[in-house]
């Protein structure tokens, strides 16, 4: 009888009312279940977007010393295409545990992308990669301090675990954003963050 009569004062459906929209809030907020779910992504190294096929000289074949001789080997063309390693790190663990490595390259067609190799991550809401010119602070010290000063965001996160590629603006400084973050945008936290050298 008594519980018939709590279920009947207004007081109780408000407070009914109230548990249900912050429920909803929460859950909207927090994601709770992106605790269970994992996102890989296997991007394949970057390659400029130089001709694939050979030049003319390259090509044709010959005794040494003749005519029609390659001017190089296929492999000194190849080392001409790969990327320029400007900097690497790797992350250390701040909100969640974070394991992997960053490495800026440029490209020989001069564009530069940050590539994030073997990470693993928790996935979670609202992640994004930036580059920051705050230092990576390790442990609870580093949560917070790399939205501080100077910011680039360079994108959502593709994955939480794998191998990813971000293109890096032409007009980036590099010589002050000497840091990523795998930041999250909804509670201002850091998941992760490798120093770049």
């Amino acid at each position: 009888m008594r519980v018939k009569r709590l279920l009947r004062h207004p007081v109780t459906w408000g407070v009914l009312a109230f548990g249900a929209v912050a429920l909803g809030v929460a859950l909207y907020l927090f994601q709770p279940w992106r605790l269970f779910t994992t996102v890989e992504v296997n991007e394949a190294l970057p390659v400029a977007g130089a001709s694939a096929s050979p030049g003319p000289e390259a090509t044709r074949q010959g005794e040494p010393g003749e005519p029609g001789e390659p001017s190089g080997s296929a492999e000194s063309a190849e080392s001409a295409r790969e990327p320029k390693v400007l900097a690497t790190g790797t992350f250390v663990s701040h909100e969640h545990e974070t394991e992997g490595r960053a490495r800026v390259l440029e490209l020989p067609d001069g564009s530069r992308v940050l590539r994030i190799e073997d990470l693993d991550t928790s996935d979670g809401p609202d992640l994004r990669v930036w580059l920051s010119d705050q230092p990576v602070k390790k442990g609870n010290a580093g949560w917070f301090n790399l939205d501080d000063g100077e910011h680039l965001e360079l994108g959502e996160l593709k994955g939480n675990r794998g191998n990813a590629n971000y293109a890096v603006p032409a007009g980036a400084d590099l010589g002050s954003l000497r840091s990523v973050t795998i930041w999250c945008k909804r509670f201002g936290v850091s998941f992760g963050a490798a120093a770049l050298t």
